[in-house]
């Protein structure tokens, strides 16, 4: 009858793919001091990662368009903290003072709360139209 003979390696004995495993393993618990060859190559890669990375991997990170409010209102700060509103003319309908101010001030409110309106001017084309409404409005 045949003999199966058994052989083992010494425990001493480095595998060939025990030293390759030995470094990936390094590199993945980053084990390696600053200005070794090691640590030079994993930071190496990481910075081609995060400079190629973009070109190659789409990460549907594009920018989200401004989907400007219905009455299409564009609020700024002036130099005295004061609020200033820019209200498109087709958001209002003509009138006196009077209705004009309550018009505004019923498109402001829901946007920055208890205002009151300072002053306001017409904005317009260079043949005259009123393209928009600048409100200088405080908190109250």
């Amino acid at each position: 009858m045949p003999r199966a003979e058994l052989t083992t390696v010494a425990p001493g004995t480095p595998l060939p793919m025990n030293g390759m495993w030995r470094t990936i393993r390094s590199y993945i618990l980053w084990q390696h001091e600053r200005g070794t060859l090691h640590y030079d190559i994993m930071v190496t890669l990481i910075l081609i990662f995060i400079f190629f990375s973009p070109r190659v991997i789409n990460f549907n990170d594009k920018p989200i368009y401004r989907n400007p409010h219905p009455t299409e209102v564009v609020v700024t700060s002036d130099m005295e903290g004061r609020l200033v509103y820019q209200v498109s003319a087709s958001a209002l309908t003509a009138g006196d003072d009077g209705a004009m101010r309550d018009q505004l001030l019923h498109i402001i409110e829901p946007i920055s709360g208890a205002v009151s309106i300072v002053s306001y001017e017409t904005v317009s084309d260079s043949h005259g139209k009123v393209q928009s409404y600048r409100v200088l409005a405080k908190r109250e």
